[in-house]
């Protein structure tokens, strides 16, 4: 393809999006006549064409009128797309990916109309929806709006005990982490700069709990690496203090639990054809 397709692709896509010629001026930076100038055979400046590609959501290839042959070529556009990208927006664009890849195994084949910020505008604030595709191959889950959003896939695993249940003693840890102290002091210290060394002195004025609980509290948590201990000398005393080790899984255990303790009831999009038991 010559480069004067640039013109056409821009002419078809605004016309398919229904975005005036003035939108993506100003988006440009450019007057409304440079915006008709390329589609009627004109070229975009060099330095323009990355943006234009944005504008549109779209990859460069696209606005060349380069169509992705197999699924390496489009994998490869995603990675240098994301790894390109300011790193503080790459949550959002790979969020936005896996709403594309959600629509895509649930059947839909169309390019969403409206972003997922616009989808969230039309629901409730205080409401929950979901999207999910589960089969005997695994499954998604997708909270779209509006509370918590998150994407998870799950393969099937080859051997579910080895994966899920050998060796772990899921009945002690939900012990620990059912005490109400021992959660309390996780909601606390996940809220807390985790570089900042801390005694047990600091769980007991903020949990309102004498230091003989507090130390138990920390015992609980080191068990399972979420406070590591260090010794300092202090006062020509060895002291123990305490540094938090944050983790992500913590935030996945609310919202899985969140999703036991409310059973979601709102779907936006509801694919299953699974037979089979999940830990069979």
């Amino acid at each position: 393809m010559g480069i004067d397709m640039i013109g056409k692709q821009i002419a078809a896509m605004r016309k398919e999006k229904g975005i005036r010629q003035e939108e993506l001026a100003v988006f440009a930076g450019v007057s409304t006549q440079a915006v008709s100038k390329w589609e009627n055979g004109g070229v975009p400046d060099t330095e323009l064409i990355p943006k234009i590609a944005d504008f549109f959501s779209v990859s460069i290839d696209t606005l060349f009128g380069r169509e992705l042959t197999g699924y390496s070529d489009a994998q490869a556009a995603l990675m240098r797309r994301i790894s390109e990208a300011p790193q503080d927006e790459r949550i959002g664009m790979i969020f936005d990916c896996c709403w594309a890849m959600e629509r895509a195994s649930c059947g839909e084949t169309r390019q969403a109309e409206t972003s997922l910020d616009e989808c969230g505008k039309a629901i409730a604030p205080d409401a929950q929806v979901y999207s999910s595709f589960i089969e005997n191959n695994g499954f998604t889950r997708m909270g779209i709006a509006n509370q918590r959003q998150y994407f998870l896939v799950v393969p099937e695993p080859k051997d579910v005990g080895t994966a899920y249940l050998d060796g772990v003693d899921y009945t002690g840890f939900f012990r620990d982490i059912g005490d109400k102290t021992v959660f309390d002091a996780c909601v606390f210290l996940n809220g807390r700069e985790s570089g900042k060394a801390f005694t047990p002195m600091l769980l007991v004025k903020n949990l309102g709990i004498d230091a003989k609980r507090a130390q138990e509290v920390l015992n609980s948590l080191a068990k399972y690496h979420m406070v590591r201990e260090s010794q300092i000398e202090m006062d020509d005393e060895i002291q123990t203090i305490y540094y938090f080790v944050p983790t992500p899984s913590f935030v996945a255990l609310l919202i899985f639990a969140h999703e036991i303790i409310n059973v979601p009831n709102s779907y936006m999009y509801y694919t299953i054809s699974r037979n089979k038991p999940y830990l069979k």
